[in-house]
């Protein structure tokens, strides 16, 4: 039976060849991860045709040329996947869904972090010192706001744990797209394998959650956005070793895993913990309602191939179901 839970199932009267080369799980991945970098660098030679973005350019300049190349290539490869792969409707990036629910995820991400700021108050750990009226904030939200909020909720969580899930179910997809996403943190200013390791758990897994429970993107997308500008702009702590223009100017005092250390609150146990908290809550909700996605790759295989040769050797069947 076809899954209520998931996006897409293989189409019932699919060819042998289609079911494997284009329709399966790993063959949207890659058609996805090829669209992905195809559009990558049309992306950025469009912008070095223009002229934008130069070591000269203004900052407002610069952060539109960086908001583009990470939000367009994953959308444009992802509504292309959806549309002439897949064929339905983009439910989980419906144009109505995206600002209620875009706002309703802003807001959770704002409350979230402001909660881990918080915490690191009352443990002594965060001390402001000043504040810069100044700040471009303009820039931020497009750049690690929005720009990272899209680009890579829309390849982590709709793309990767999303077609992951379809194939081998939920715990599978809750790990192989928060190993990514911790992975690639790796290299930002700062980071270390604990970074990496609690970006993967707190990020990684809540996002990976949030969707599963919701089936929005926009969600996805307004809270990652809002905790990267609450975290910089408001607060002016690192956003993932990316140095900080916030209102707030600040430091922190102790120990790394309870500072983050120069990695930013999102290596600080405070984090992972009350991130972890709402992963919880996230699961309990999943388990309640019954909406895990079971791992059964073997019997998913004989529904998907199985169930074409059994249609072909009984013409006067009728069709089968479609499977995932």
């Amino acid at each position: 039976m076809i899954d209520a839970s998931v996006a897409y199932a293989t189409p019932a009267g699919a060819p042998r060849w289609k079911r494997w080369l284009l329709f399966s799980p790993l063959a949207r991945i890659v058609i996805f991860t090829a669209l992905f970098i195809a559009f990558s660098f049309l992306t950025g030679g469009l912008m070095h045709a223009l002229g934008w973005g130069g070591k000269q350019s203004p900052d407002l300049e610069h952060a539109l040329v960086q908001f583009l190349m990470r939000a367009m290539p994953a959308l444009l490869a992802y509504l292309l996947l959806v549309k002439l792969v897949e064929r339905r409707k983009i439910d989980e990036l419906a144009p109505r869904r995206l600002l209620p629910e875009g706002a309703k995820g802003a807001l959770a991400g704002l409350l979230l972090f402001s909660a881990v700021v918080g915490m690191l108050y009352l443990l002594g750990s965060y001390h402001i010192t000043g504040n810069n009226p100044d700040a471009k904030w303009l820039p931020a939200l497009l750049m690690v706001g929005l720009g990272a909020g899209i680009g890579e909720e829309i390849l982590c969580r709709g793309a990767l744990f999303r077609i992951v899930e379809e194939g081998l179910g939920t715990w599978v997809a809750l790990i192989v797209s928060a190993l990514f996403f911790g992975a690639a943190h790796i290299a930002n200013p700062g980071a270390t394998l604990w970074s990496s390791a609690a970006i993967a758990i707190e990020a990684g897994l809540l996002f990976g959650m949030l969707y599963h429970v919701t089936r929005s993107l926009a969600l996805c997308i307004g809270l990652h956005a809002a905790w990267n500008f609450a975290q910089g702009t408001i607060y002016g702590i690192p956003v993932s070793g990316l140095k900080a223009d916030g209102w707030l100017v600040s430091t922190r005092s102790g120990p790394d895993w309870l500072s983050g250390g120069v990695f930013g609150a999102e290596a600080s146990v405070i984090a992972l913990g009350l991130c972890s908290l709402c992963t919880l809550a996230l699961l309990a909700v999943a388990l309640r309602r019954g909406s895990i996605v079971p791992c059964r790759p073997w019997q998913r295989l004989r529904q998907r191939f199985g169930a074409v040769e059994l249609l072909e050797a009984s013409p006067g069947s009728s069709p089968p179901r479609a499977t995932l």
